[in-house]
């Protein structure tokens, strides 16, 4: 009697969660006021449903604020760069709005070593309580030593090491906008391997690691290439690429015909000297001289256009976290 009577309530159980297809049924809850969140994990996949095996789309990082437009068992949201993808709800912690304002303007330490972690106690050899990236932000609640005391935005408490990180005011101070600087960051992401999807220090596509490398330098552009490229002073390249300046972004795809249009699928960044860095494969360094030991005849055969940001920023689509309206 009790294996039929617990059969009969597996068979309810069963129908009452699974659609007549078979599939688990996805319903929307309410979100009430909690329509704002903050990036909890390091990094945090954004997929284009609400299941671990559907497709990555973008990432956000630590302390990134996002909108929550839905809920299932995951949160849909959007992203400061207007990106939409559905995270795990580990991924994020729910705010509202005085919550959000609440995180948004409490001082932060920004994580400024592509790799580390952060410690129960200012001591390495103490429990991690995660692994932090480059970008990150975590709010500062004090200094002990050689670390800085950091809340993560669901309150875990922290210590950081001030050798990886920095105040955000003193970050602002010293951040440089310019073209060698911007460069000289790109060029410390070689080898990073390429992730589809990916735009943080452990993997990232070629308009991610765009987006991370400027990123890291407080400026916001759009996701994908195709976006990108959308942005700042459009440049048509001269054959010997004298019009180029390092630090302009290269356009990659497949060229106009009269039957289809233009469509940009790869993006660089150009260095100077007729090379350009970007991530296929992992994070590398090409060049369009035939007598290159890095040439690239592949890139240089679909290149497009390029584009000029640096004199942009400010305008629309080229933004940073001081005036982006999410932060």
């Amino acid at each position: 009697m009790k294996k039929t009577l617990f059969g009969l309530l597996g068979l309810l159980l069963f129908f009452s969660c699974t659609a007549p297809d078979g599939k688990n049924k996805k319903v929307t809850r309410e979100l009430g006021d909690k329509t704002f969140g903050i990036v909890n994990l390091s990094v945090c996949n954004l997929r284009s449903e609400d299941d671990f095996s559907s497709e990555m789309i973008t990432q956000g990082l630590l302390g990134m604020p996002v909108r929550v437009l839905e809920q299932t068992g995951w949160y849909r949201i959007q992203t400061p760069d207007d990106y939409m993808g559905w995270v795990h709800q580990a991924g994020i912690t729910r705010m509202n709005k005085e919550e959000y304002h609440a995180w948004n303007s409490a001082e932060k330490i920004v994580v400024t070593s592509h790799y580390g972690f952060t410690y129960e106690k200012p001591d390495p050899e103490s429990q991690s309580v995660s692994d932090v990236v480059s970008g990150d932000r975590l709010k500062w609640e004090g200094v002990e030593g050689a670390y800085y005391k950091v809340a993560y935005p669901d309150g875990r408490k922290a210590y950081i090491s001030c050798s990886i990180s920095q105040p955000e005011k003193e970050w602002r101070k010293v951040l440089k906008q310019d073209a060698s600087s911007i460069i000289a960051t790109a060029k410390t992401l070689l080898g990073v391997p390429y992730l589809w999807a990916g735009t943080s220090a452990k993997g990232m596509d070629c308009s991610g690691f765009v987006r991370t490398t400027l990123y890291l330098h407080d400026i916001i552009i759009p996701r994908d290439a195709s976006q990108q490229a959308c942005v700042g002073e459009h440049i048509d390249i001269a054959p010997d690429f004298g019009n180029l300046q390092p630090g302009d972004l290269l356009f990659f795809g497949r060229k106009a015909t009269a039957e289809r249009k233009e469509r940009v699928v790869h993006v660089a960044i150009y260095i100077g000297d007729k090379k350009f860095i970007h991530a296929q494969g992992d994070v590398r360094i090409n060049s369009f001289d035939p007598a290159d030991a890095d040439f690239d005849e592949y890139n240089l055969n679909r290149l497009l256009f390029a584009t000029r940001f640096l004199d942009s920023i400010g305008t629309p689509g080229i933004n940073t976290t001081a005036t982006n309206a999410y932060y």
